[in-house]
């Protein structure tokens, strides 16, 4: 099976690639932003035990906890 020239989708140069842009170059708004940050913390070992003890996803709601900490506390950050 022959393939025949697209003049409305030529093959790509060298040129068109070294110029192409990412999707995120063209279209930055529909890129996701990463909005956690992953860090090495310490916590007194019953501080994690009573979180551990509430099943899986224990630090997402270790996460909350603080997120309403900090709401409630504006001032204080």
């Amino acid at each position: 099976m022959k393939i025949e020239f697209d003049d409305e989708n030529p093959e790509w140069t060298a040129s068109m690639f070294k110029e192409a842009k990412t999707a995120a170059e063209l279209f930055p708004h529909l890129i996701p932003t990463k909005t956690k940050i992953d860090l090495s913390i310490s916590y007194d070992a019953d501080i994690i035990n009573a979180f551990k003890a509430t099943g899986e996803n224990w630090q997402s709601r270790m996460n909350d906890v603080l997120r309403e900490w900090v709401n409630c506390h504006p001032n204080l950050i």
